[in-house]
């Protein structure tokens, strides 16, 4: 096992994965306690070669590995890519390209709905992982041998699947799918939120402009404290916190004191000034300035049943092409189709369309029907 601790040997190594069609790509960090996730490990495999890289290790410059990620010859294939991809990003400021996910890839050819590596690792190659080093401390040295095979494995085995996956595309012609999929995970936007757009994580539980002003303007206070003192935004405020501030718009210290959702004791802390002053700059917005709530739309009358009935379509559907029902159509989806013939959502357009969302109209509009067949629910054509 190559395990790799200084800057030149990792300049070696990515020259000759530089060389490869592809490489595997996976990461072991933390971040329980830390806003920023920590990096631990990095795992990374060719077709014939594998290695560990300690980015832990003193005087390591990632550097090498970051152009092999942005080196547009090779693919980067990756499970479940989001937080591998978050990490790089953060650290980088690019997104591997081009990347290929097996777990989008694994739904687009029927293994279901976000499947997971292990499980996917023993229905195409047959091999168990052994998952007792799965909570590892991945920051503590020395690791262990045993969870160091535990973590290479998730780059052995994933070249398997790639090659598998990638054969099964092709002969289903549905590598485009994947490569439409991929559009998300490698655009910087899915991993750049700017502060401002904090607000948008959570739940809207406001009716009033001024208390949306102020959730928004706390909301981004919040992310901005937890960023700067590199801890999870629950450990500045809890989500709760910020919706009761939002409804009660404390003006001072003894009227936070009196907010259930805040700890005791947060009045008096150093925090206390930033949390009033962003309260405070929320009710400086002129009145004509105040931001929109959103309003839930009213589904037309019968909307509901008919989703209900896009849902069975669905299954049916996604059986029918061996394609996970998420990847075709979401319940919001089917949800703003049963409100809206033309409304705009994936399911409406391309692909999908043509395998799901022009049925999905059909039985809106009567023109065709499910029924129960030989013990299996049927698309009947009514004429």
């Amino acid at each position: 096992m190559k395990i790799i601790t200084d800057t030149a040997a990792l300049a070696d190594a990515c020259e000759g994965f530089a060389q490869h069609d592809f490489v595997t790509v996976d990461t072991e960090f933390l971040r329980e306690t830390t806003f920023w996730p920590i990096l631990c490990l990095i795992q990374i495999a060719g077709p014939d070669d594998e290695c560990i890289v300690d980015p832990m290790a003193d005087g390591i410059d990632l550097a090498p590995f970051f152009e092999l990620m942005a080196n547009t010859s090779v693919v980067k294939v990756f499970h479940a890519a989001r937080q591998d991809v978050e990490i790089f990003y953060n650290l980088d400021s690019r997104v591997p390209s081009p990347m290929f996910d097996s777990q989008v890839a694994a739904m687009v050819c029927g293994y279901g709905d976000s499947i997971a590596y292990n499980q996917l690792v023993d229905r195409i190659t047959g091999a168990t992982i052994d998952k007792s080093s799965r909570f590892t401390d991945w920051a503590r040295r020395p690791l262990t041998e045993k969870q160091l095979d535990y973590a290479l494995a998730d780059v052995t085995h994933l070249r398997d699947i790639y090659l598998h996956l990638k054969e099964q595309l092709e002969k289903q012609k549905r590598t485009s799918w994947v490569d439409e999929e991929m559009k998300v995970l490698t655009s910087s936007e899915t991993y750049d939120l700017p502060v401002e757009k904090a607000w948008t994580r959570l739940k809207m539980r406001v009716r009033k402009p001024r208390d949306l002003a102020v959730m928004q303007s706390v909301a981004q206070w919040r992310e901005q404290s937890a960023r700067d003192r590199n801890v999870p935004r629950g450990r500045v405020i809890k989500d709760d916190a910020v919706y009761e501030i939002a409804q009660q718009h404390p003006k001072d210290k003894n009227a936070l004191g009196r907010l259930r959702a805040l700890p005791k004791g947060f009045e008096n802390s150093r925090h206390m000034e930033g949390l009033l002053e962003a309260v405070a700059t929320a009710h400086e917005i002129p009145e004509d300035e105040l931001p929109i709530v959103p309003r839930p739309s009213r589904s037309p009358e019968g909307s509901a049943a008919a989703t209900e009935l896009m849902k069975v379509l669905l299954k049916v559907v996604a059986e029918q092409h061996g394609v996970a029902s998420k990847v075709i159509a979401t319940i919001d989806d089917l949800e703003k189709i049963a409100a809206d013939d033309e409304a705009d959502v994936a399911a409406l357009q391309g692909w999908r369309f043509k395998m799901f969302g022009k049925q999905a109209l059909e039985l809106k509009r009567g023109e065709i029907a499910l029924g129960f067949e030989d013990k299996k629910i049927q698309i009947i054509e009514l004429e």
